[in-house]
């Protein structure tokens, strides 16, 4: 078992498709760790620059719309629509139609907040074409915001820090996770 697993590996490492699927499946898990160890893994010179970005803008745009498909199918089940109580079913649907794009694009931006409004504008049957255009174009720019930024802080660690880098990266990921913690927290103080 662990010799066809360190096969696989090794194949992974020179196989820029499965380079690629790797990355795609790590957005699933933690899509901003994901981008930052990408990141980290193209300074190294282990993965080509367009392989990462194009897996990263994949992962998370699949991603995103795989959360709207979770909403649509709730909104299917019986069970799910008595859980929400809303005075006016179809204005709410309305105005997320309406808002899908502003919601979707702002939404990429507030820690916490992609789960609830991506299910909710599956659930209310926002428009799925502006929602995926929305969900493309807040990728492009946030994760090729965090990629650069990772790229600079990689760079500093792989200079300064040689053996510890991974070390300093799992700093960074934390770093990253408390500061958007701490974001989410104050907007929901300021509510």
């Amino acid at each position: 078992m662990s010799l066809s697993l360190t096969s696989f590996l090794a194949t992974a490492g020179a196989s820029p498709l499965l380079q690629g699927l790797a990355i795609i499946i790590g957005t699933f898990i933690l899509e901003d760790a994901a981008t930052i160890v990408t990141a980290m893994q193209v300074q190294t010179g282990h993965v080509d620059l367009p392989v990462a970005l194009v897996a990263l803008y994949i992962g998370i745009v699949v991603g995103d719309i795989g959360l709207y498909g979770l909403g649509y199918l709730a909104a299917c089940w019986p069970p799910a629509r008595r859980w929400v109580t809303l005075p006016n079913v179809e204005h709410e649907g309305h105005w997320f139609d309406r808002n899908v794009f502003r919601i979707v694009f702002i939404s990429r931006f507030i820690p916490g907040a992609r789960l609830p409004l991506y299910t909710a504008c599956g659930f209310f049957r926002a428009r799925l074409g502006l929602f995926c255009v929305a969900a493309v174009l807040a990728t492009l720019i946030w994760t090729t915001l965090l990629f650069a930024v990772s790229l600079r802080v990689g760079q500093f660690l792989i200079s300064h820090l040689g053996t510890w880098k991974w070390l300093g990266l799992a700093g960074f990921i934390v770093t990253i996770f408390l500061i958007s913690r701490t974001i989410a927290r104050l907007q929901g103080q300021s509510r």
